[in-house]
């Protein structure tokens, strides 16, 4: 486990996944714990080169058909590099970087993805992603942080756009929406910060414009997950934030966790 620290915060940080299992202020823990057979139950995991699900863990690109790992629903979900054994290559006090090579059949090139965590008046993570290949590909990067709530807890801003599901899939369409207090398992379209308040903490996800879709999901109890993602779930079929990488291009992703208690 790597330990990184500045002030009153710290930060554990699994090698397996680049995962975060724990994250604390002034010895308040602020995410659920982390959860080493259940990644996205806890912690916050980290989701590429896909975020959630793709619909029947295959899709088609540039005229060729890719298959995925399946779960138990018939999908691919949460990415492919949960499982995946990161290397530590830089790392002081307050921050560590981890870096892991991405090949997998189920996709159309080979990534360098380097992962920054840094503690600096809250928590930053940094994803730099690198095509190492000669192929262009399809590249959406999410997180799953799972954030402990305590009685009535509100999203803020709550006016925002939502991805119309059909059996937990967007299908590409969009309608208004207004997030109150309920469960969740949806996808909503936030290009601005997002704060989640309730009277355990109230927690700011700073992002830019690489970030601007948000998963809600309301998993486990007395806690809220909010998944800051460059493009929705299924986002390989739909289209909706999906981007090419190309050949030899890099790609850097941005979010910041601010926390008042």
């Amino acid at each position: 486990m790597i330990h990184i620290v500045n002030q009153d915060m710290v930060a554990e940080i699994m090698e397996n996944g680049a995962y975060l299992y724990t994250f604390a202020k002034d010895g308040k823990e602020i995410i659920l714990k982390g959860k080493e057979e259940r990644k996205t139950h806890g912690g916050m995991a980290l989701l590429i080169p896909f975020a959630n699900r793709v619909k029947d863990a295959k899709y088609t690109w540039e005229g060729k058909e890719y298959y995925l790992p399946k779960n138990k629903e018939g999908n691919a979900i949460h990415g492919l590099i949960m499982d995946k054994q990161f290397s530590v290559i830089d790392k002081s006090e307050n921050y560590v970087v981890l870096q892991y090579t991405l090949d997998h059949p189920g996709y159309p090139t080979k990534l360098l993805i380097k992962v920054t965590y840094s503690l600096n008046q809250g928590l930053e993570t940094r994803i730099n992603v690198k095509n190492l290949g000669n192929l262009k590909a399809p590249l959406v990067v999410g997180a799953h942080p799972y954030f402990i709530v305590k009685g009535k807890w509100s999203i803020k801003p709550s006016k925002v756009e939502r991805c119309i599901l059909e059996k937990n899939i967007p299908t590409g369409k969009i309608e208004e929406y207004t997030i109150t207090q309920k469960d969740y398992d949806d996808c909503f379209i936030i290009p601005s910060d997002v704060t989640l308040e309730s009277e355990y903490s109230k927690i700011t996800i700073k992002k830019d414009e690489t970030m601007k879709y948000i998963q809600i999901y309301t998993g486990e109890p007395n806690a809220v997950a909010v998944e800051p993602m460059s493009g929705a779930p299924d986002a390989y079929h739909n289209n909706l934030g999906l981007v090419s990488i190309q050949p030899k291009e890099i790609k850097e992703f941005y979010f910041k966790i601010e926390v008042n208690i």
